[in-house]
């Protein structure tokens, strides 16, 4: 069975620097123990307690197991690979350091940071590409953040594709798993940003299979994925106007991708992921709604 999370970024808490004020790490997590989760992901460096022993009293107190953090770093640019192994490791080391944790680094790509694909955002051209240079030394920054991460506290490393970034569209995904070490790099699947980059989940998830370590549960409006592309909004105006939305609302085929995790044994955790802006929304209704969805289907 697998067990069900939820994340920071459901409540608002994202890695960009955007107006609007985000709820704190304890309400965040009493809302999620209100709301029948049993694990969450770290959030953004900073958002909960970077002491391993005061995290893990936070967790523990609300039966709460960490999962993973998520460390975006600028693959394109060479220059950047030494800071972002850097930063990936001092967060593998918080999370190794949290009792009972199971956790994971997420690594993508510094998201929303290049105008151009912010701007075309779920309908990204192929010539809005990395080139292959580009590519050799994305893919080579991802290694070896993931090989630091692996020698230095013994975690892995999923990748997590992602919509304003340059791993977004399913070629791109197909390109950098192509370029990777299967063995040390997996992949963080997350079904709505699968979708609104222009790719069917499931056909997704039964090519990538076993490296699938680490499941998204996020769902993709297709009436608002339709308008962004009609009045051409960047990846931020979106999210706005909820093309992440609550569970069963979109056009995720959720019983399906259940069904494809249990026939390749997936026996990791599916994290609910909302993504909404600092403010926005019902993060506490939206919780509830979304993990009763899940269990109606069976979770």
């Amino acid at each position: 069975m697998i067990k069900i999370a939820n994340a920071p970024c459901s409540w608002g808490v994202l890695e960009f620097a955007l107006e609007g004020q985000a709820a704190g790490y304890e309400r965040v997590l009493d809302e999620m123990r209100e709301t029948g989760y049993a694990g969450t992901e770290l959030g953004d460096w900073g958002f909960m307690p970077t002491d391993p022993v005061l995290l893990s009293k936070e967790l523990h107190r609300r039966e709460l197991v960490l999962l993973s953090a998520f460390v975006p770093v600028a693959l394109k640019d060479p220059a950047a690979h030494a800071a972002g192994i850097e930063k990936a490791v001092r967060t593998a080391r918080l999370l190794a350091g949290v009792q009972g944790s199971l956790p994971f680094i997420v690594l993508a790509d510094n998201n929303g940071t290049v105008v151009d694909r912010t701007r075309n955002a779920g309908r990204i051209r192929s010539d809005q590409g990395l080139t292959v240079k580009e590519w050799e030394v994305f893919a080579a920054g991802a290694q070896a953040v993931a090989e630091a991460v692996k020698r230095e506290t013994g975690l892995r490393t999923v990748f997590h594709h992602h919509c304003g970034g340059y791993v977004e569209t399913p070629a791109e995904i197909e390109r950098l798993m192509s370029l990777t070490d299967p063995e040390l790099l997996g992949l963080c699947f997350d079904s709505g940003h699968y979708r609104f980059g222009g790719g069917d989940p499931l056909r997704g998830l039964q090519q990538y299979g076993k490296r699938v370590w680490h499941f998204h549960f996020k769902d993709c409006h297709p009436g608002v994925r339709a308008e962004s592309a009609e009045k051409g909004w960047d990846y931020f105006e979106s999210v706005q106007h909820g093309v992440f939305c609550e569970l069963g609302q979109g056009d995720i085929p959720f019983p399906a991708l259940i069904a494809e995790l249990e026939r390749i044994g997936y026996n990791g955790w599916g994290v609910v992921e909302q993504d909404v802006l600092p403010g926005m929304g019902t993060p506490l209704d939206s919780a509830r709604r979304n993990r009763a969805y899940l269990k109606s289907i069976g979770l």
